[in-house]
Protein backbone atom coordinates (compact mmCIF):
# COMPACT_ATOMS: atom_id res chain seq x y z
CA UNK A 1 0.00 0.00 0.00
CA UNK A 2 1.24 3.33 -1.06
CA UNK A 3 0.54 6.07 1.19
CA UNK A 4 0.10 9.87 0.34
CA UNK A 5 2.56 12.23 1.23
CA UNK A 6 0.19 14.68 2.31
CA UNK A 7 -1.88 12.47 4.85
CA UNK A 8 -4.18 13.03 7.76
CA UNK A 9 -3.85 11.70 11.46
CA UNK A 10 -7.04 10.98 13.06
CA UNK A 11 -6.55 10.58 17.56
CA UNK A 12 -8.96 9.46 19.26
CA UNK A 13 -8.88 10.21 22.99
CA UNK A 14 -10.99 7.13 25.48
CA UNK A 15 -11.11 5.46 28.67
CA UNK A 16 -9.55 2.30 28.82
CA UNK A 17 -12.76 1.09 30.45
CA UNK A 18 -15.01 2.28 27.60
CA UNK A 19 -16.84 -0.70 26.02
CA UNK A 20 -18.63 -1.52 22.43
CA UNK A 21 -20.22 -4.76 22.59
CA UNK A 22 -18.42 -5.97 25.96
CA UNK A 23 -15.07 -5.42 24.07
CA UNK A 24 -12.47 -2.42 24.51
CA UNK A 25 -13.68 -0.22 22.48
CA UNK A 26 -10.22 1.05 21.33
CA UNK A 27 -10.24 -2.99 19.86
CA UNK A 28 -13.21 -2.51 18.02
CA UNK A 29 -11.85 0.68 16.58
CA UNK A 30 -8.71 -0.23 15.47
CA UNK A 31 -10.50 -3.78 14.07
CA UNK A 32 -12.90 -1.49 12.01
CA UNK A 33 -9.93 0.65 10.49
CA UNK A 34 -8.01 -2.90 9.74
CA UNK A 35 -11.66 -3.86 7.93
CA UNK A 36 -11.53 -0.62 5.94
CA UNK A 37 -8.24 -1.13 4.97
CA UNK A 38 -6.98 1.60 6.56
CA UNK A 39 -2.90 2.17 6.05
CA UNK A 40 -2.51 1.85 10.41
CA UNK A 41 -3.84 2.12 13.82
CA UNK A 42 -1.49 2.58 17.11
CA UNK A 43 -3.34 2.19 20.58
CA UNK A 44 -1.25 4.40 23.38
CA UNK A 45 -2.39 3.72 27.12
CA UNK A 46 -1.50 6.57 29.28
CA UNK A 47 -0.08 7.29 32.81
CA UNK A 48 -1.91 10.07 33.66
CA UNK A 49 -4.49 12.22 32.25
CA UNK A 50 -7.50 13.77 32.61
CA UNK A 51 -10.58 15.20 30.57
CA UNK A 52 -14.17 16.42 30.21
CA UNK A 53 -15.28 15.56 34.22
CA UNK A 54 -11.63 16.51 35.41
CA UNK A 55 -11.28 13.59 36.82
CA UNK A 56 -7.35 12.49 37.12
CA UNK A 57 -6.71 9.09 35.98
CA UNK A 58 -3.41 7.58 37.21
CA UNK A 59 -1.52 4.35 36.80
CA UNK A 60 0.33 5.07 40.52
CA UNK A 61 0.23 2.45 42.63
CA UNK A 62 -1.42 4.11 45.39
CA UNK A 63 -4.17 5.22 43.14
CA UNK A 64 -4.54 2.74 40.76
CA UNK A 65 -6.83 3.56 38.09
CA UNK A 66 -9.33 0.93 36.43
CA UNK A 67 -10.03 4.02 33.10
CA UNK A 68 -6.42 5.00 32.35
CA UNK A 69 -6.32 7.44 28.91
CA UNK A 70 -6.32 5.60 26.21
CA UNK A 71 -5.39 8.10 22.61
CA UNK A 72 -5.90 5.91 19.14
CA UNK A 73 -3.74 7.24 16.45
CA UNK A 74 -4.89 6.27 12.73
CA UNK A 75 -3.03 7.43 9.64
CA UNK A 76 -4.55 7.46 6.23
CA UNK A 77 -5.67 10.09 3.21
CA UNK A 78 -8.45 11.93 4.60
CA UNK A 79 -11.00 10.19 2.09
CA UNK A 80 -10.25 7.22 3.70
CA UNK A 81 -10.43 7.93 7.37
CA UNK A 82 -14.13 10.08 6.64
CA UNK A 83 -15.03 6.17 5.72
CA UNK A 84 -14.26 4.81 9.97
CA UNK A 85 -15.76 8.16 11.10
CA UNK A 86 -19.44 7.53 11.22
CA UNK A 87 -18.53 4.43 13.21
CA UNK A 88 -16.90 6.58 15.76
CA UNK A 89 -19.82 9.08 15.88
CA UNK A 90 -22.07 6.26 16.56
CA UNK A 91 -19.59 4.44 19.08
CA UNK A 92 -18.03 7.00 21.03
CA UNK A 93 -20.16 8.38 24.35
CA UNK A 94 -17.23 10.14 25.99
CA UNK A 95 -13.86 11.38 24.54
CA UNK A 96 -12.39 13.79 22.15
CA UNK A 97 -11.89 13.49 18.16
CA UNK A 98 -9.04 15.22 16.45
CA UNK A 99 -8.30 15.46 13.02
CA UNK A 100 -4.80 17.37 11.59
CA UNK A 101 -2.81 17.61 8.03
CA UNK A 102 0.41 15.44 8.61
CA UNK A 103 3.38 15.15 5.74
CA UNK A 104 4.28 11.20 5.89
CA UNK A 105 7.86 11.14 5.61
CA UNK A 106 8.13 7.24 5.00
CA UNK A 107 5.72 4.23 5.19
CA UNK A 108 7.29 0.76 3.98
CA UNK A 109 7.38 -2.72 5.10
CA UNK A 110 8.84 -5.72 4.30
Amino acid sequence: MKLPENSVLLRIFIGESDKYNNKPLYEQIVHEARKLNLAGATVLRGILGFGAHSRMHSAKILNLSLDLPIVIEIVDTREKIDTLLPFIDEHLTEGMVTLEDIKVIKYRHK
